[in-house]
């Protein structure tokens, strides 16, 4: 059309020399404009066909969308039928299949979708609670078209690169003014069955030091629960606080362990030393040589929202033990008991909460004549230190205010003989003795600070209230027991502090008042330091 229209404006006979130069030159202008025109139709079409795509992108995604909801309400409102057809698993190079295929039962046992979702949720946080993977996938994929209703789950593993890990570290307790070097070094999945080698190196200045070494499988012969063993070699120094240094040789194997029950066997060889020979009566009747055979179980509930700023939620641990398992006349025969209940409660403003606890403990011996039997030096009940009550969930032992092993039950040590005028001396000091009988409480109120700097990191204040106290039981003293006088020797200390998380540890600068203590006590007002790790 467009050429046409170019012919009959120009006529190729108006050229008089007839060698077509003219024609030639309207068809070149003909043939550009009819291109040009092409190209802008082309264009027209390819912005056509664009918006087009757009929209059948945006309609494919609001289809898609669409769908998805529907299938969530339909798995909110019933259950979706189907059946695992095939479990793929991939990546794992050296895990066993048998370990991996070991967690994957509940998957393949699923029958609807609700259960599946599920299993699937529990075995990738088993996956990842061995310690062997960099990261685990599970897909769910459509099964065989021949077979409707069937799904295959596809497990993707990345083992870790590094199986050898270290640690080194310098940790510091200020309430005993002692400092520790701590190293470990860990190898993961040796053998390719999810097991975890590792040797610890703990050296205290002036207290304790520890060389240990353990493996753990995360299934044993087919056990439901993970297997665990330990030696360690174990010296502590009490000489400053009871007169005595502790050294033992033991073995743990840890038989049951889930999420609420723990079920550990315990070995240990002990010796009890006073290289000072100063200890007093009730720790010399106990040095020498003692076999510890004892079974505990623990049972835990913790459902706080966090363990080291709890807003919401409560906790309780109950530890049992019983020593004595083996027949040999050194070997210590006791009953341990220990429970702790905490309770966090928001009160809505400024993340403020509330959190109490309460906590006891009791220990007593068993067997012939237990009733004027001393119980065990080192398993009796030790409370003060400058921990964290909110942190530490275990039973009786902080007491903030209060030095390490500052309060309960003392004796003097024993008279030295002055060479210089045959006459005895009186040695300064006291042996903290313990208690078989402990109860500790507490009450914190936490909030955040009103600057946005330190709510951003984190760093938040806190008032609190201590209370406790411990008392003896066994030689027959339980005869003597009033529960009113065991109230009214109650120590009781309060005040505020700062706390400063960081990755590493988490630090309290509180300062203390003691309400109450007792002659011997070693309670002290002003500003102390605590840290636990996180």
């Amino acid at each position: 059309m467009a050429l046409k229209e170019n012919q009959e404006e120009t006529p190729i006979s108006e050229n008089p020399n007839g060698d077509g130069e003219g024609g030639e030159e309207s068809q070149a202008d003909g043939v550009g404009d009819f291109e040009d025109e092409d190209e802008d139709e082309a264009e027209e079409e390819d912005e056509e066909e664009e918006a087009g795509s757009e929209k059948s992108r945006e309609s494919r995604l609001a289809e898609d969308g669409s769908k998805l909801e529907s299938m969530f309400r339909r798995l909110a409102s019933e259950k979706v039928k189907l059946r695992v057809h095939d479990v793929l698993i991939k990546g794992n190079t050296k895990t066993k299949d048998s370990l991996i295929e070991a967690e994957l039962e509940a998957i393949k046992n699923a029958t609807t979708m609700q259960e599946l979702l599920k299993a699937a949720g529990i075995a990738n946080h088993r996956f990842h609670s061995f310690g062997i993977f960099d990261s685990v996938g599970i897909t769910l994929d459509c099964g065989p078209p021949e077979l409707p209703g069937t799904v295959n789950v596809i497990v993707d593993v990345v083992e870790t690169k590094n199986p050898l890990t270290g640690d080194l570290g310098i940790f510091t307790k200020p309430e005993a003014r002692t400092w520790s070097l701590e190293g470990s070094l860990k190898l993961k999945n040796l053998f390719g069955y999810g097991d975890l080698w590792d040797g610890s190196l703990v050296y205290g200045w002036d207290q304790s030091s520890e060389i240990s070494a353990g493996v753990s499988l995360p299934r044993f012969k087919g056990m439901v629960t993970p297997m665990l063993a330990r030696v360690s070699l174990l010296s502590q120094d009490w000489l400053k606080f009871s007169s005595y240094k502790e050294r033992s040789l033991g073995l743990n194997l840890g038989l049951i362990s889930t999420k609420r029950h723990d079920l550990t066997y315990n070995l240990l060889w002990r010796t009890l030393t006073d290289p000072s020979q100063m200890s007093s009566r009730a720790v010399r009747r106990q040095l020498g040589h003692g076999l510890l055979s004892s079974l505990k179980y623990t049972f835990r509930i913790d459902n706080r929202n966090s363990v080291l700023r709890p807003t919401q939620g409560y906790a309780f641990i109950s530890t049992s033990q019983i020593g004595g398992l083996v027949p040999d006349y050194r070997s210590l025969r006791f009953l341990r008991q220990e429970i702790d209940l905490r309770c966090a409660i928001p009160l809505g403003f400024y993340r403020t909460a509330l959190n109490l606890g309460i906590s006891g403990g009791v220990i007593f011996p068993w067997g012939n004549g237990a009733l004027s039997m001393p119980s065990s030096l080192p398993e009796r009940f030790f409370l003060g230190g400058n921990s964290s009550p909110v942190c530490t969930l275990g039973g009786p032992t902080t007491l903030l205010g209060f030095k390490s092993r500052g309060l309960g039950p003392t004796e003097p040590r024993r008279l030295i003989r002055d060479k210089s005028n045959g006459e005895n001396s009186e040695t300064s000091g006291r042996d903290v003795i313990g208690g078989d009988l402990a109860v500790t409480a507490f009450a914190d109120l936490s909030f955040d600070l009103p600057l946005k700097l330190f709510r951003d990191a984190g760093i938040h204040g806190h008032v609190f209230a201590c209370a406790g106290n411990l008392t003896k039981l066994t030689e027959n003293e339980f005869r003597k027991f009033s529960f009113q006088k065991f109230l009214d020797s109650f120590r009781s200390s309060a005040g505020f502090g700062i706390i400063v998380p960081t990755k590493l540890f988490r630090m309290e600068v509180n300062y203390c008042y003691i309400l109450k203590q007792f002659e011997h006590d070693h309670g002290r007002t002003g500003v102390q330091f605590s840290f636990s790790a996180t």
